[in-house]
């Protein structure tokens, strides 16, 4: 998951590391990105967010940097170049998972198999051997989400979950793993996705004032 964009404290920095995860996207160069509608509102509003705004802002304090003396030993200017850098690589990312896109809505009609089979988009209740029952939502790379279930259809689970229907049972096989699925209930409905939210410690963000004491 995208991670706030926060400024480098005294010790330490919380700066974003997206590299992690344009790496594991790396090998999908010509595959397509299905995703939800939200999905795609999401990687399209970071996209206008570091475009129109966290970008200028950040050039800003680099310009402003640049002019106060020695760069080599400038924080400013070292932390607003590295945040540009990052910038200059997210934002062609986001463009391509944008320009993959083939968006697939789960609240669309559906009629035979695609109304009562695991396709992406789904929502599934399974048991394993023990009777333990989950349930997943079948959804994008750009938006797995495992603290609400939601998994990518490219994932173990899913592909052994695919095409298949209640009353079904499937093997799940994973690395270290094999086990066996009861497909209890498949049903299409609204997928929440958490929307993008401009991070507090961008740079582009309002700044607190702190008052005197």
């Amino acid at each position: 998951m995208s991670k706030a964009f926060t400024k480098e404290s005294d010790d330490e920095t919380d700066e974003p590391d997206h590299a992690a995860e344009e790496a594991a996207h790396a090998d999908l160069a010509g595959v397509k990105n299905y995703i939800t509608p939200s999905g795609l509102q999401r990687l399209k509003d970071e996209r206008r967010f570091l475009v129109i705004k966290e970008r200028p802002a950040v050039t800003q304090v680099v310009a402003w940097a640049a002019g106060n003396g020695d760069r080599s030993e400038n924080a400013d200017y070292q932390y607003g170049k590295r945040r540009l850098r990052e910038i200059d690589r997210r934002i062609p990312f986001l463009t391509k998972r944008i320009d993959a896109a083939e968006v697939v809505d789960p609240e669309a009609p559906r009629r035979g198999r695609a109304a009562t089979q695991v396709f992406f988009g789904a929502t599934v209740r399974y048991a394993n051997a023990g009777g333990e029952e989950r349930v997943v939502s079948v959804v994008g790379i750009d938006e797995v989400d495992l603290d609400r279930h939601y998994i990518s259809w490219r994932s173990p689970l899913a592909r052994a979950l695919m095409n298949s229907g209640p009353g079904d049972s499937v093997v799940l096989r994973a690395p270290g793993l094999t086990e066996q699925l009861q497909i209890v209930e498949v049903r299409y409905q609204h997928i929440p996705v958490k929307p993008f939210s401009e991070p507090p410690g961008a740079e582009s963000a309002p700044k607190v004032r702190r008052s005197g004491g």
